[in-house]
Protein backbone atom coordinates (compact mmCIF):
# COMPACT_ATOMS: atom_id res chain seq x y z
CA UNK A 1 0.00 0.00 0.00
CA UNK A 2 2.78 2.39 0.70
CA UNK A 3 4.36 1.57 -2.15
CA UNK A 4 1.46 2.01 -4.38
CA UNK A 5 0.73 5.40 -2.89
CA UNK A 6 -2.54 4.33 -0.73
CA UNK A 7 -3.34 6.23 2.20
CA UNK A 8 -3.83 3.56 4.52
CA UNK A 9 -4.07 5.97 8.12
CA UNK A 10 -7.57 4.86 8.41
CA UNK A 11 -6.07 0.95 8.29
CA UNK A 12 -3.52 1.99 11.40
CA UNK A 13 -6.38 3.76 13.14
CA UNK A 14 -8.13 0.65 12.65
CA UNK A 15 -5.46 -1.44 14.10
CA UNK A 16 -5.15 0.50 17.16
CA UNK A 17 -8.77 0.47 18.06
CA UNK A 18 -8.01 -3.41 18.11
CA UNK A 19 -5.13 -3.40 19.91
CA UNK A 20 -6.84 -1.62 22.93
CA UNK A 21 -9.53 -4.76 23.13
CA UNK A 22 -6.70 -7.19 22.29
CA UNK A 23 -3.64 -5.35 24.33
CA UNK A 24 -1.83 -8.50 24.91
CA UNK A 25 -2.15 -9.76 20.90
CA UNK A 26 2.59 -8.86 20.72
CA UNK A 27 2.19 -9.52 16.95
CA UNK A 28 -0.38 -6.96 16.53
CA UNK A 29 1.44 -4.80 18.11
CA UNK A 30 4.14 -5.83 15.96
CA UNK A 31 1.95 -5.25 12.86
CA UNK A 32 0.86 -1.28 13.82
CA UNK A 33 5.25 -0.98 14.35
CA UNK A 34 5.46 -1.87 10.53
CA UNK A 35 2.61 0.40 9.54
CA UNK A 36 3.67 3.32 12.12
CA UNK A 37 7.06 3.37 10.22
CA UNK A 38 5.49 3.26 6.94
CA UNK A 39 3.90 6.28 7.91
CA UNK A 40 7.03 7.88 8.62
CA UNK A 41 6.30 7.80 12.68
CA UNK A 42 9.50 6.01 13.39
CA UNK A 43 9.63 7.25 17.22
CA UNK A 44 6.14 5.61 17.94
CA UNK A 45 6.71 2.94 15.87
CA UNK A 46 10.32 2.15 17.45
CA UNK A 47 8.29 2.55 21.23
CA UNK A 48 5.17 -0.10 19.74
CA UNK A 49 8.16 -2.34 18.82
CA UNK A 50 9.46 -2.42 21.37
CA UNK A 51 5.88 -2.76 23.53
CA UNK A 52 5.84 -5.89 21.30
CA UNK A 53 9.16 -7.04 21.84
CA UNK A 54 8.86 -6.78 25.73
CA UNK A 55 5.94 -9.38 25.27
CA UNK A 56 7.81 -11.93 23.13
CA UNK A 57 11.04 -12.50 21.20
CA UNK A 58 9.61 -15.00 17.96
CA UNK A 59 7.41 -14.25 15.36
CA UNK A 60 6.23 -16.54 12.35
CA UNK A 61 4.80 -15.61 9.21
CA UNK A 62 3.52 -19.38 7.58
CA UNK A 63 4.33 -19.92 4.38
CA UNK A 64 1.68 -19.34 1.69
CA UNK A 65 1.66 -22.90 0.43
CA UNK A 66 1.65 -24.92 3.06
CA UNK A 67 2.57 -27.74 4.01
CA UNK A 68 6.10 -25.70 4.26
CA UNK A 69 8.95 -26.84 2.66
CA UNK A 70 11.36 -25.20 5.09
CA UNK A 71 11.77 -23.44 8.34
CA UNK A 72 13.81 -20.25 8.39
CA UNK A 73 14.73 -18.97 11.26
CA UNK A 74 15.87 -15.34 10.60
CA UNK A 75 18.27 -14.16 13.51
CA UNK A 76 16.93 -9.78 13.59
CA UNK A 77 17.70 -6.98 16.19
CA UNK A 78 15.24 -4.54 16.85
CA UNK A 79 15.47 -0.93 14.72
CA UNK A 80 13.54 0.99 11.83
CA UNK A 81 13.09 -0.86 8.46
CA UNK A 82 16.13 -0.59 7.29
CA UNK A 83 17.85 -3.03 10.23
CA UNK A 84 16.41 -6.12 8.98
CA UNK A 85 16.22 -7.90 5.46
CA UNK A 86 12.70 -7.34 4.23
CA UNK A 87 12.95 -10.94 2.87
CA UNK A 88 8.97 -11.42 3.55
CA UNK A 89 8.70 -8.95 0.01
CA UNK A 90 10.54 -12.27 -2.08
CA UNK A 91 8.97 -14.74 -0.36
CA UNK A 92 5.36 -13.53 -0.10
CA UNK A 93 3.91 -16.58 -1.99
CA UNK A 94 6.53 -19.27 -0.98
CA UNK A 95 6.48 -22.63 0.36
CA UNK A 96 9.11 -21.32 3.00
CA UNK A 97 7.80 -20.36 6.49
CA UNK A 98 9.52 -17.26 8.37
CA UNK A 99 10.42 -17.32 11.79
CA UNK A 100 11.56 -14.09 13.22
CA UNK A 101 13.77 -14.21 15.62
CA UNK A 102 14.90 -10.78 17.55
CA UNK A 103 17.92 -11.52 19.28
CA UNK A 104 18.81 -10.17 23.16
CA UNK A 105 22.02 -7.96 24.01
CA UNK A 106 24.90 -10.02 25.51
CA UNK A 107 23.21 -13.12 25.04
CA UNK A 108 21.82 -12.98 21.64
CA UNK A 109 19.95 -16.66 21.68
CA UNK A 110 18.99 -16.91 25.11
CA UNK A 111 15.24 -17.28 24.32
CA UNK A 112 13.76 -20.77 23.37
CA UNK A 113 15.16 -21.09 19.68
CA UNK A 114 11.86 -22.90 17.76
CA UNK A 115 12.69 -25.69 15.59
CA UNK A 116 14.01 -24.85 12.42
CA UNK A 117 16.18 -26.19 9.04
CA UNK A 118 18.21 -22.99 8.31
CA UNK A 119 19.35 -20.10 9.95
CA UNK A 120 19.40 -16.80 8.03
CA UNK A 121 21.25 -13.66 9.58
CA UNK A 122 19.06 -11.03 8.27
CA UNK A 123 21.10 -7.77 10.21
CA UNK A 124 21.81 -5.27 8.34
CA UNK A 125 25.39 -3.67 8.78
CA UNK A 126 25.91 -0.43 11.27
CA UNK A 127 27.24 1.20 14.15
CA UNK A 128 23.99 -0.44 16.31
CA UNK A 129 24.80 -4.20 14.76
CA UNK A 130 28.35 -4.35 15.11
CA UNK A 131 28.47 -5.83 18.77
CA UNK A 132 25.00 -8.15 18.21
CA UNK A 133 26.79 -9.74 15.30
CA UNK A 134 30.07 -10.57 16.67
CA UNK A 135 28.45 -11.80 19.26
CA UNK A 136 26.06 -14.29 16.83
CA UNK A 137 29.57 -15.18 15.50
CA UNK A 138 30.39 -16.81 18.93
CA UNK A 139 26.89 -18.61 19.18
CA UNK A 140 26.78 -19.72 15.44
CA UNK A 141 30.27 -20.97 14.96
CA UNK A 142 28.49 -24.81 16.15
CA UNK A 143 25.47 -24.08 15.18
CA UNK A 144 23.71 -27.93 14.09
CA UNK A 145 22.18 -26.08 11.21
CA UNK A 146 23.43 -24.42 8.14
CA UNK A 147 23.98 -20.36 8.47
CA UNK A 148 23.24 -18.25 5.64
CA UNK A 149 24.63 -14.91 5.38
CA UNK A 150 27.16 -15.84 7.74
CA UNK A 151 27.46 -12.64 10.69
CA UNK A 152 31.13 -12.41 10.71
CA UNK A 153 30.96 -11.27 7.03
CA UNK A 154 28.10 -8.91 7.55
CA UNK A 155 30.22 -5.89 8.64
CA UNK A 156 32.32 -5.66 5.46
CA UNK A 157 29.57 -4.39 3.56
CA UNK A 158 28.96 -1.42 6.04
CA UNK A 159 29.58 2.22 3.88
CA UNK A 160 32.96 2.30 5.00
CA UNK A 161 34.00 -0.84 5.38
CA UNK A 162 32.83 -2.10 1.64
CA UNK A 163 34.20 1.01 0.14
CA UNK A 164 37.20 -0.34 1.41
CA UNK A 165 36.84 -3.65 0.63
CA UNK A 166 36.05 -3.22 -2.71
CA UNK A 167 38.96 -0.75 -3.95
CA UNK A 168 41.54 -2.35 -7.00
CA UNK A 169 39.02 -4.11 -8.31
CA UNK A 170 39.64 -3.87 -12.41
CA UNK A 171 36.51 -2.87 -13.81
CA UNK A 172 34.84 -1.62 -10.86
CA UNK A 173 34.67 1.70 -9.00
CA UNK A 174 33.44 2.93 -5.63
CA UNK A 175 34.68 6.21 -3.93
CA UNK A 176 36.41 5.27 -0.31
CA UNK A 177 33.54 6.71 2.06
CA UNK A 178 35.91 8.73 4.47
CA UNK A 179 34.26 9.43 7.95
CA UNK A 180 34.93 13.59 8.67
CA UNK A 181 33.82 15.30 11.88
CA UNK A 182 31.27 17.95 12.24
CA UNK A 183 34.26 20.07 13.36
CA UNK A 184 36.38 19.55 11.36
CA UNK A 185 33.71 20.42 8.30
CA UNK A 186 33.13 23.59 10.25
CA UNK A 187 36.55 24.82 10.20
CA UNK A 188 36.48 23.98 6.29
CA UNK A 189 33.78 26.27 6.25
CA UNK A 190 35.13 28.84 8.45
CA UNK A 191 37.95 28.98 6.18
CA UNK A 192 40.50 27.86 8.55
CA UNK A 193 41.53 24.81 6.29
CA UNK A 194 40.58 24.00 2.85
CA UNK A 195 39.07 20.67 1.97
CA UNK A 196 42.25 19.37 0.67
CA UNK A 197 43.61 20.42 4.13
CA UNK A 198 40.77 18.04 5.73
CA UNK A 199 40.88 15.47 3.27
CA UNK A 200 43.98 15.44 1.53
CA UNK A 201 43.37 15.08 -2.45
CA UNK A 202 39.77 16.18 -2.16
CA UNK A 203 38.21 19.19 -3.93
CA UNK A 204 34.45 20.15 -5.18
CA UNK A 205 32.62 18.81 -5.74
CA UNK A 206 32.13 15.94 -3.01
CA UNK A 207 29.10 14.05 -1.47
CA UNK A 208 28.24 14.51 1.97
CA UNK A 209 25.81 12.69 4.32
CA UNK A 210 25.95 11.37 8.10
CA UNK A 211 27.50 8.32 9.61
CA UNK A 212 24.12 5.90 9.97
CA UNK A 213 21.95 7.32 7.87
CA UNK A 214 20.21 5.14 5.22
CA UNK A 215 17.43 6.02 1.94
CA UNK A 216 19.18 9.13 0.80
CA UNK A 217 18.63 11.02 4.25
CA UNK A 218 21.17 13.98 4.53
CA UNK A 219 22.67 13.14 1.45
CA UNK A 220 24.01 16.02 -1.12
CA UNK A 221 26.42 16.73 -3.73
CA UNK A 222 28.49 20.07 -2.10
CA UNK A 223 29.95 22.29 -4.97
CA UNK A 224 31.82 24.93 -2.95
CA UNK A 225 32.31 26.01 0.13
CA UNK A 226 29.50 28.40 1.09
CA UNK A 227 27.74 25.44 0.60
CA UNK A 228 29.44 23.41 3.46
CA UNK A 229 28.06 26.16 6.06
CA UNK A 230 24.62 25.78 4.41
CA UNK A 231 24.95 21.85 4.94
CA UNK A 232 25.89 22.02 8.56
CA UNK A 233 23.02 24.05 9.29
CA UNK A 234 20.58 21.53 7.57
CA UNK A 235 22.26 18.65 8.95
CA UNK A 236 23.10 18.23 12.53
CA UNK A 237 25.32 15.41 13.20
CA UNK A 238 28.45 14.69 14.88
CA UNK A 239 30.25 12.60 12.09
CA UNK A 240 29.78 12.42 8.26
CA UNK A 241 30.84 10.17 5.26
CA UNK A 242 32.47 12.12 2.65
CA UNK A 243 33.09 10.77 -1.00
CA UNK A 244 34.37 12.18 -3.98
CA UNK A 245 31.86 13.21 -6.92
CA UNK A 246 31.21 10.61 -9.61
CA UNK A 247 29.87 12.56 -13.02
CA UNK A 248 28.17 8.76 -14.46
CA UNK A 249 25.27 10.73 -16.63
CA UNK A 250 24.66 9.30 -20.20
CA UNK A 251 25.24 10.83 -23.75
CA UNK A 252 21.85 11.95 -23.06
CA UNK A 253 22.38 13.56 -19.35
CA UNK A 254 19.90 11.29 -17.27
CA UNK A 255 21.44 9.41 -14.65
CA UNK A 256 20.67 5.99 -14.57
CA UNK A 257 20.99 3.14 -11.39
CA UNK A 258 20.57 -0.48 -11.27
CA UNK A 259 19.74 -2.73 -7.95
CA UNK A 260 20.99 -5.96 -8.46
CA UNK A 261 21.26 -8.76 -6.18
CA UNK A 262 23.98 -11.43 -6.03
CA UNK A 263 22.23 -14.85 -4.80
CA UNK A 264 25.14 -17.34 -4.79
CA UNK A 265 26.93 -15.24 -7.04
CA UNK A 266 24.45 -14.98 -9.14
CA UNK A 267 23.82 -11.23 -10.48
CA UNK A 268 19.49 -10.63 -11.08
CA UNK A 269 18.53 -7.48 -12.11
CA UNK A 270 16.02 -6.20 -9.64
CA UNK A 271 15.38 -2.65 -10.81
CA UNK A 272 16.48 0.64 -13.20
CA UNK A 273 15.84 4.42 -12.27
CA UNK A 274 16.64 6.73 -14.52
CA UNK A 275 16.31 10.67 -13.75
CA UNK A 276 17.95 13.66 -14.93
CA UNK A 277 19.39 14.36 -10.73
CA UNK A 278 22.24 11.94 -9.74
CA UNK A 279 20.82 11.66 -6.43
CA UNK A 280 18.13 8.68 -7.41
CA UNK A 281 15.45 6.56 -5.57
CA UNK A 282 13.16 4.77 -7.43
CA UNK A 283 9.85 6.57 -6.25
CA UNK A 284 10.90 10.15 -7.25
CA UNK A 285 12.80 9.19 -10.12
CA UNK A 286 9.30 9.38 -12.22
CA UNK A 287 9.36 5.80 -13.48
CA UNK A 288 5.80 5.43 -12.57
CA UNK A 289 4.67 8.80 -14.88
CA UNK A 290 7.36 8.06 -17.48
CA UNK A 291 6.60 5.52 -20.06
CA UNK A 292 9.37 5.65 -22.09
CA UNK A 293 11.57 5.64 -18.80
CA UNK A 294 9.41 2.41 -18.09
CA UNK A 295 10.64 0.88 -21.13
CA UNK A 296 14.00 1.29 -21.26
CA UNK A 297 13.43 -0.54 -17.77
CA UNK A 298 12.01 -3.22 -19.44
CA UNK A 299 14.88 -3.54 -21.47
CA UNK A 300 17.15 -3.52 -19.29
CA UNK A 301 15.35 -6.43 -17.99
CA UNK A 302 15.39 -8.30 -21.18
CA UNK A 303 18.96 -7.68 -21.84
CA UNK A 304 20.47 -8.22 -18.47
CA UNK A 305 23.01 -10.79 -19.21
CA UNK A 306 24.85 -8.48 -21.69
CA UNK A 307 25.27 -6.20 -18.37
CA UNK A 308 26.32 -8.91 -16.25
CA UNK A 309 28.75 -10.29 -18.43
CA UNK A 310 30.14 -6.73 -18.97
CA UNK A 311 30.88 -6.65 -15.36
CA UNK A 312 31.02 -10.25 -14.68
CA UNK A 313 35.20 -9.89 -13.28
CA UNK A 314 33.74 -7.20 -10.88
CA UNK A 315 30.64 -8.78 -9.69
CA UNK A 316 32.53 -11.83 -9.26
CA UNK A 317 34.71 -10.61 -7.05
CA UNK A 318 31.64 -8.77 -5.28
CA UNK A 319 30.95 -11.93 -4.09
CA UNK A 320 34.42 -13.48 -3.52
CA UNK A 321 35.61 -10.66 -1.10
CA UNK A 322 32.39 -10.57 0.87
CA UNK A 323 31.34 -13.73 0.98
CA UNK A 324 27.70 -13.19 1.15
CA UNK A 325 25.10 -15.49 -0.09
CA UNK A 326 22.85 -12.98 -0.50
CA UNK A 327 23.92 -9.00 -0.82
CA UNK A 328 21.91 -6.14 -2.85
CA UNK A 329 23.68 -3.96 -4.71
CA UNK A 330 23.25 -0.57 -5.88
CA UNK A 331 25.22 0.68 -8.53
CA UNK A 332 25.54 2.54 -11.76
CA UNK A 333 27.85 2.71 -15.01
CA UNK A 334 31.13 5.34 -15.35
CA UNK A 335 31.23 7.21 -18.26
CA UNK A 336 34.24 4.96 -19.21
CA UNK A 337 32.06 1.90 -18.61
CA UNK A 338 32.99 0.26 -15.29
CA UNK A 339 30.55 -0.70 -12.86
CA UNK A 340 30.42 2.24 -10.14
CA UNK A 341 29.13 0.81 -6.85
CA UNK A 342 27.51 3.11 -4.33
CA UNK A 343 27.07 0.81 -1.73
CA UNK A 344 26.34 -2.89 -0.86
CA UNK A 345 23.77 -4.32 1.59
CA UNK A 346 22.28 -7.43 2.71
CA UNK A 347 18.93 -5.90 3.55
CA UNK A 348 18.89 -3.71 0.83
CA UNK A 349 14.87 -3.41 -0.08
CA UNK A 350 13.88 -6.01 -2.67
CA UNK A 351 10.34 -6.60 -3.95
CA UNK A 352 7.55 -7.82 -6.70
CA UNK A 353 4.71 -5.77 -5.25
CA UNK A 354 4.57 -3.12 -8.09
CA UNK A 355 1.11 -2.75 -10.11
CA UNK A 356 1.59 -5.17 -12.86
CA UNK A 357 -1.01 -2.88 -14.92
CA UNK A 358 1.70 -0.15 -14.50
CA UNK A 359 5.28 -2.62 -14.77
CA UNK A 360 3.92 -5.41 -17.05
CA UNK A 361 7.58 -6.33 -17.54
CA UNK A 362 8.24 -6.64 -13.87
CA UNK A 363 6.67 -9.70 -12.60
CA UNK A 364 8.20 -12.51 -14.80
CA UNK A 365 12.34 -11.09 -14.20
CA UNK A 366 11.17 -10.81 -10.84
CA UNK A 367 9.92 -14.35 -10.39
CA UNK A 368 13.57 -15.34 -11.17
CA UNK A 369 14.83 -13.56 -8.38
CA UNK A 370 12.27 -15.22 -6.56
CA UNK A 371 13.27 -18.46 -7.59
CA UNK A 372 17.16 -18.77 -7.31
CA UNK A 373 16.49 -17.50 -3.73
CA UNK A 374 13.92 -19.99 -2.96
CA UNK A 375 16.59 -22.50 -4.31
CA UNK A 376 19.82 -20.97 -2.61
CA UNK A 377 17.18 -21.81 0.99
CA UNK A 378 16.48 -25.06 -0.50
CA UNK A 379 20.33 -25.95 -1.60
CA UNK A 380 21.74 -24.15 1.86
CA UNK A 381 19.38 -26.35 4.39
CA UNK A 382 20.13 -29.37 2.55
CA UNK A 383 24.11 -29.12 3.50
CA UNK A 384 25.47 -30.76 6.85
CA UNK A 385 27.37 -28.21 8.76
CA UNK A 386 28.82 -30.60 11.00
CA UNK A 387 30.80 -32.14 8.58
CA UNK A 388 32.36 -28.92 7.84
CA UNK A 389 33.78 -28.45 11.05
CA UNK A 390 35.08 -32.25 11.61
Amino acid sequence: MSIAGTDFTSLAEEMLVKAEHYPDDAELWMNISTVMMCLKQLKAGLAIQGQALAMQRVFRLPAARQPAKLRLLMLMIPGDLSANMPLDCLLENSDIDLLYYYITPDTPLAWPVPEHDAVLVAISAADESREPLAQLEQALARWPKPVINAPQFIPASERYAASMLLQNVPGLAICPALHIGRTTLQRVADKEIPLSGAMEGYHFPVILRPVGSHGGRGLARIDSLPAVAAYLADIPAEHYFLSRFVDYSGPDGLFRKFRIVLIAGVPYACHMAISSHWMIHYVNAGMYEDEKKRAEEAAFFTHFDAFAQRHRSALATIYQRTRLDYLGIDCAETQDGDLLVFEIDPAMVVHAMDQEDIFPHKQYHMQKVKDALRELLLIRAAENPISKLL
